[in-house]
């Protein structure tokens, strides 16, 4: 339990609390996190009581009232509460879902605009390096970086040695077995935003003590990858109604892999390549459809051939022996 949240724990224990305030405070055991981004509107018609009897609660834990509680409360959780506090604490002007698109494509394009302001080439070119001189690539990122650290293992795979994903279906654990053969001629690309995951972090940490080289892809300086890794690039991803603007981390994470395709002097071979492993099932390849379809229909009849049993019918399908002489 966070430090804070068990201070307020004490103090429940040691207070003499009414049955209406144990109500609450039960609920407040129950659901720290839950409370610390509610009104005591919203906690008294949760728990059943009135407004005053909430507040007397706070009081009766030696607060001056709710606001000093709920305060208390929410230390510890700044950034798991961050995108609640920010929609409360700016009320929604927009008035219409054309203007809600308009305003994040705007939102979008300024985190995209910081982004490159604030990139420095020196790391962009250390980071393309690490990545083209690598024995092995390891990339991991968990919760909504898990998307965006797939495209960047498909986009990594067309031109490094040998590129690993460490998300699966096994979870955080998968990645601690796998980076336990990581060593001083691997990458490990780790990406986090906030809220930051503790396995992500975790991870790094491993990584770090077996000797690899970190890259991390982050939000800024603050960051708990900041002072681990080797190697960081950093998106600006401010949004409104979400924890992060993932668009901007895809815009840098495109970045990042078309100056590696780049610097391979492989691009244009990697995507012939491609190109000829995926034709067979491009939809305006109407060669490869048509023959498709023929081998299809081929096998179909083929198998109905295989399935009609000698001597059930002749080619005008009459029963065998039909009209034949004796």
């Amino acid at each position: 339990m966070a430090r804070d949240t068990y201070s307020i724990a004490q103090r429940i224990a040691r207070a003499e609390l009414s049955p209406s305030h144990r109500q609450i405070a039960d609920y407040v055991l129950q659901h720290p996190l839950r409370v610390a981004a509610m009104r005591v509107e919203e906690l008294a018609d949760i728990v059943g009581v009135s407004v005053p009897t909430a507040n007397r609660f706070a009081r009766a834990l030696t607060f001056e009232g709710y606001a000093q509680f709920r305060a208390a409360l929410v230390l510890g959780f700044e950034a798991a509460l961050a995108p609640v506090e920010k929609l409360r604490g700016t009320p929604d002007k927009l008035d219409s879902i054309g203007e809600v698109f308009a305003a994040t494509l705007g939102d979008v394009a300024r985190n995209a605009e910081r982004t490159r302001d604030g990139f420095v080439e020196h790391d962009g070119l250390r980071a393309v390096e690490a990545l083209l001189g690598a024995r092995r690539v390891f990339v991991l990122g968990y919760g909504s970086s898990a998307w965006l650290t797939g495209l960047l293992v498909r986009r990594l795979e067309l031109f490094c040695a040998d590129v690993r994903s460490l998300v699966s279906v096994e979870g955080p654990s998968f990645g601690g077995k796998t980076l336990r053969h990581a060593g001083p001629d691997d990458v490990v690309v780790v990406t986090a935003f906030p809220r930051y995951l503790s396995d992500s972090v975790l991870l790094a940490h491993r990584a770090r003590e077996m000797g690899a080289r970190i890259l991390a892809l982050t939000d800024g300086p603050h960051s708990p990858l900041a002072t681990l890794a080797d190697i960081v690039l950093y998106a600006s991803a401010d949004s409104r109604y979400f924890a992060n603007c993932e668009a901007s981390v895809l815009a840098l994470v495109e970045a990042l892999t078309s100056a590696v395709a780049h610097a391979s002097g492989r691009s244009v071979e990697a995507a012939s390549l491609l190109a000829e492993a995926v034709l067979p099932w491009l939809h305006d390849n109407r060669m490869a459809s048509h023959q498709r379809v023929r081998h299809a229909t081929f096998e179909s009849g083929s198998a109905d051939r295989k399935a009609k049993p000698a001597g059930t019918g002749n080619s005008r399908g009459h029963p065998a022996g039909r009209g034949q002489k004796r």
